[in-house]
């Protein structure tokens, strides 16, 4: 998955993206499940210090994290625009028996232009267990304060 806000200037971004931190929180917690089956990597826009300091920060220790650095990765797989705006993408490769990678499948969380962050809700279960209350989700949006 790829993950961060702006990207692409001389100065890349290290303020964490609330959004993206909430899914990797979860992430974290079953990584060691998903190793079994597959690699499973996220690769973020900003450097690796920074990265690395907020995974200490969140305690995220079962992952392995990757900064795509001023690369054209996040470009090249549509999680990154001409400008450098970023969108949150869970991007999915293969390994041919030769050894070659390629891409099989992307997904974007914006469904429309009215729904901006509701495409891959179903890979944080926090949705779901909002969903079933009685207030429901309503504008609750992350945070990295709590």
């Amino acid at each position: 998955m790829h993950t961060w806000s702006p990207a692409r200037s001389p100065e890349l971004q290290t303020d964490p993206c609330p959004m993206c931190t909430l899914w990797i929180d979860g992430f974290n917690g079953i990584a060691h499940h998903i190793s079994r089956n597959a690699d499973f990597v996220i690769a973020a826009a900003a450097d690796l210090p920074a990265l690395r300091q907020h995974a200490r920060n969140r305690g995220w220790h079962r992952l392995r994290l990757l900064s795509c650095g001023d690369s054209t990765f996040k470009y090249d797989l549509g999680s990154e625009d001409k400008d450098g705006g970023q969108d949150s993408t869970i991007s999915v490769s293969t390994r041919d028996s030769d050894g070659r990678v390629r891409h099989f499948y992307s997904a974007h969380p914006r469904m429309a232009d009215d729904i901006g962050e509701r495409g891959i809700d179903l890979l944080a279960p926090v949705w779901h267990l909002l969903d079933v209350t009685p207030r429901g989700r309503g504008d609750w949006y992350p945070s990295l304060d709590y």
